[in-house]
C-alpha cells in the first residue's frame, strides 16, 4: 500500500498579535483543516492532506484559500511555504516575500535545496555552520555530496546523521494539532535595518527587562525563553533556551537572552525586528528557587523590587538597565 503524499503549509503572519488574536487565528485555520499547529508568536502550520478532497482544490489553491480568509476576516497579510513535510514548508515560507507562496513539489526538492545555504536548514547551529565553512562547505548541495564518513569525522556521528537527513529534505515529524501555549511576548520592530552589534545587544537587554517586569507584575515565572530575529530579506532565525530554574528575575532573563543572541552569530546581519517570548509560565508562588548564600543575590532582588515600585509611581522610564541609559 502506497503512503499518501502529504501537503504541509507554513504561514508567516505579518502582524503584531495579542494572545487572544492569535487564538482566534488558530480557530479560523481550523475551518480549513483540523490539523493546525500553533507556532507562536506569528506563524501557524497546517497539514492540508485531508482538506484537499473536502474543498476539491489543489494544494496551492488551498493555501491561497487560507490566506484569503486571514486577509478578509482579520486584514492580515501572510507569506506561506508549501511542501511535503514540516521542515521544507518552514524553509519555503522563510524564502517567500510578504504575500507570496513558495511551493516545493515532491519531484523538485533536491533541485530547490541544493543552492541554498546551510544556515537555511532549521535547527542548524552556529558551531556546525562554522565547522563546515572551515572546509569550504557552504551550501546544502555541498553537504549532500560529502561522503558519510567525512561528515561524521567533521561533526560527530549523531549530528552528521541528522544533518544528512535534513539536506536530503527528510523530516518525519508530523503536524501536531495544538492550541497556543501560554506565553508572554516582547517585540521590537526597528525603523530601519540595523547592522550594529551594540544595538542588537541593547535590544535583547531591553526586551528581557520588559518581560521580567511583566512577569513580576502578573505574579508569574518563566521556564524558557525563545528569541526570534527577523532580517531585511524577510527571513528569520529562532533559538530557544530552557532556564536553569523558573524565574521572573530580570538579570537572569537578560543573561539567557544574551546567550541566545550570541548563539545566533549575527555579526553584521541586517536585522529588521526582534521577538523575545517567555514560555512554561508558572504562578510565582508555586515555582521553586534554589536558595543562595551569596548576599549579592538578595541585594539584587531587593533593588529590583525597589525599581518596580519606582516604575509604578513614576513610569516605566524612571529606572532602566545601565545598558539602555540615555536611549
Amino acid at each position: 500500500m502506497t503512503a499518501r503524499l502529504r501537503h504541509i503549509a507554513h504561514l508567516h503572519l505579518h502582524a503584531s498579535l495579542t494572545g487572544e488574536q492569535y487564538g482566534d487565528i488558530i480557530e479560523l485555520m481550523s475551518t480549513v483543516t483540523p490539523h493546525v499547529q500553533a507556532v507562536p508568536p506569528d506563524a501557524v502550520r497546517l497539514d492540508l492532506t485531508s482538506a484537499l478532497r473536502y474543498f476539491g482544490l489543489s494544494p496551492y489553491d488551498t493555501v491561497q484559500l487560507a490566506k484569503l480568509r486571514l486577509k478578509a476576516l482579520y486584514g492580515i497579510d501572510s507569506s506561506a511555504g508549501l511542501a511535503g513535510n514540516r521542515m521544507l514548508a518552514t524553509m519555503a515560507a522563510d524564502a517567500s516575500a510578504p504575500g507570496d507562496t513558495t511551493w516545493v513539489p515532491a519531484g523538485q526538492v533536491t533541485d530547490w535545496l541544493r543552492p541554498r545555504p546551510v544556515t537555511a536548514l532549521p535547527g542548524t547551529g552556529r558551531t556546525t555552520v562554522e565547522t563546515l565553512s572551515r572546509y569550504g562547505v557552504h551550501t546544502i548541495g555541498q553537504v549532500a555530496d560529502l561522503p558519510a564518513p567525512t561528515l561524521r569525522r567533521l561533526l560527530g556521528a549523531g549530528p552528521a546523521r541528522l544533518l544528512a537527513e535534513r539536506v536530503r529534505g527528510h523530516d518525519p515529524h508530523p503536524v501536531i494539532p495544538s492550541e497556543p501555549a501560554a506565553h508572554l511576548v516582547a517585540d521590537l520592530a526597528l525603523e530601519r535595518d540595523c547592522l550594529d552589534p551594540a544595538h542588537h545587544h541593547r535590544a535583547a537587554v531591553g526586551l528581557a527587562d520588559q518581560l521580567g517586569r511583566r512577569l513580576r507584575g502578573e505574579g508569574r515565572t518563566a521556564g524558557r525563553l525563545t528569541l526570534t530575529v527577523r532580517y531585511a530579506d524577510h527571513g528569520s532565525t529562532t533559538r530557544t533556551r530552557a532556564l536553569p530554574e523558573p524565574t521572573d528575575h530580570s538579570p537572569a532573563l537578560v543573561t539567557a537572552a544574551l546567550a541566545l543572541l550570541a548563539g545566533l552569530g549575527l555579526q553584521r546581519a541586517r536585522v529588521r525586528a526582534f521577538v523575545l517570548r517567555a514560555d512554561d509560565l508558572l504562578p510565582a508562588g508555586s515555582a521553586c528557587r534554589q536558595l543562595s548564600l551569596d548576599p549579592r543575590d538578595a541585594r539584587a532582588r531587593a533593588a529590583e523590587a525597589a525599581a518596580d515600585r519606582a516604575r509604578r509611581r513614576f513610569g516605566t522610564a524612571a529606572v532602566r538597565p545601565a545598558a539602555l541609559a540615555g536611549r
